[in-house]
């Protein structure tokens, strides 16, 4: 799968839309793209340490797949910025940051829309 197509492609989406990157379960940002001309909160050292946490929430919503299901996606939502994780595959997931306030539910049925797409070709 082209990462950096899919990453490109969300922030098309939508301009609410911040921040794309798809991350390795190994906790590695493999690919990311920002929305230009938008203020990051997060420093490169603290933008790892989000990343380890969606990863940390990921590992442990797999824990009780075998009762609940696979998780689907996850939503933190914070006062300047909304957090969305979609896992791609059993290795990679995508973390997206869309402007608060922000109709997160609609985003991610576009968002996953898109990883459908992606991964048929």
């Amino acid at each position: 799968m082209d990462f950096d197509k899919l990453c490109k492609n969300i922030l098309e989406l939508d301009s609410k839309i911040r921040f794309a990157g798809v991350v390795n379960t190994k906790g590695v940002l493999i690919n990311n793209l920002e929305q230009k001309g938008i203020k990051q909160y997060l420093s490169p050292d603290e933008l790892k340490m989000s990343i380890h946490y969606s990863m940390w929430e990921w590992e442990k919503s797999q824990n009780l797949s075998h009762e609940l299901g696979f998780e689907r996606s996850s939503v933190l939502e914070y006062d300047k910025v909304t957090l969305i994780s979609v896992p791609i595959d059993n290795s990679n997931l995508l973390v997206a940051s869309i402007e608060p306030n922000e109709d997160f539910f609609k985003m991610i049925i576009k968002i996953k829309s898109l990883i459908q797409t992606a991964t048929k070709k």
